[in-house]
């Protein structure tokens, strides 16, 4: 499948992995509308990514918001649902209950409320692919609660694919990636998860925003696949 002249919009396009994807969807031809919470974040994030590239700011935890665009897109080919949060990982005995909560407030529901707001606009054999965490399918003490959120989406992805055919539903599972998400921790703590992944990877190393861009964008051009969660995590989920 060629993008050229395709319209894909990337929900949470401002940073990290879903800022790489509307780069790698516009190189290959289509026309994108990245969105965030913060339009001076935004425009600045994307002005280096050409023409065909544009950006509109809102608020994906506000219903009426995420309806407002959609309306004013008109039809789109394909959805990128790459919010993210941050909250909601310890082990289950100091589990901050209303972290997790929060957690699931700024990933789980803003992707799918944005998807589900977005089915009006998706034309028929178009794609929505989640971007969840490889937390989701690995046994590690203390990222239970990560895990139940992005669980929670991939848990979907099936039913969806077979709901909405013959459009398709994916995601991308993504391991410890180098961006800006990680700076949210003191740098001693970044550097030792870095290095473990160095020491116990089979890829021997953290992965960059490229590389799970790239896993969207194989699962966007390949029509003959939906229903599929992609784990791109250097086999972090062997270890």
């Amino acid at each position: 499948m060629t993008l050229q002249d395709q319209t894909a919009v990337v929900a949470g396009g401002s940073s990290g992995i879903g800022l790489a994807t509307a780069g790698r969807l516009s190189a290959a031809g289509a026309r994108v509308i990245a969105t965030g919470r913060d339009q001076t974040k935004l425009s600045a994030a994307i002005a280096s990514l050409g023409t065909h590239v544009t950006g509109v700011a809102f608020d994906a935890s506000d219903r009426a918001a995420v309806d407002g665009f959609f309306a004013q897109t008109g039809p789109i080919d394909h959805l990128v649902l790459a919010m993210s949060g941050g909250e909601g990982a310890g082990v289950l005995s100091e589990l901050d209950l209303q972290a997790l909560r929060r957690g699931f407030e700024a990933k789980f529901w803003p992707q799918i409320e944005t998807a589900q707001a977005g089915l009006a606009s998706l034309r028929p054999g178009g794609s929505i692919t989640f971007i969840t965490a490889i937390s989701a399918r690995i046994a590690r003490p203390g990222v239970a609660g990560l895990g139940a959120i992005n669980g929670a989406i991939e848990a979907m992805v099936g039913t969806l694919a077979r709901e909405i055919k013959p459009s398709r539903v994916n995601a991308v599972s993504p391991g410890v990636v180098d961006t800006a998400w990680w700076d949210r921790f003191p740098i001693e703590v970044k550097t030792a998860i870095f290095q473990e992944q160095v020491d116990i990877l089979p890829a021997g190393r953290v992965g960059n925003a490229d590389e799970v861009a790239h896993a969207v964008q194989f699962l966007i051009e390949n029509s003959y696949v939906t229903g599929t969660v992609i784990e791109c995590d250097g086999g972090m989920h062997l270890v």
